[in-house]
């Protein structure tokens, strides 16, 4: 069963990436849009990254622990 949630989400991914690059050469619409919510969730999860390494970071500097 994980098995096939992780394939479900690699063909997304791969899917994702797809539509990026046809929508870089000039892809219809719906491409365009299916490209844009990719870049978007990229910078969402970027964005978690970072502020999980900050907190983190701070933690580490003050002592704190979990």
């Amino acid at each position: 069963m994980v098995g096939l949630v992780l394939l479900g989400v690699l063909a997304l991914v791969v899917g994702g990436c797809a539509c990026v690059v046809w929508a870089d050469r000039g892809g219809p619409r719906w491409v365009r849009g299916v490209a844009a919510a990719t870049l978007a969730a990229g910078q969402l999860v970027c964005r978690s990254e970072e502020s999980r390494r900050r907190r983190r970071s701070l933690k580490r500097n003050t002592g704190d622990s979990d």
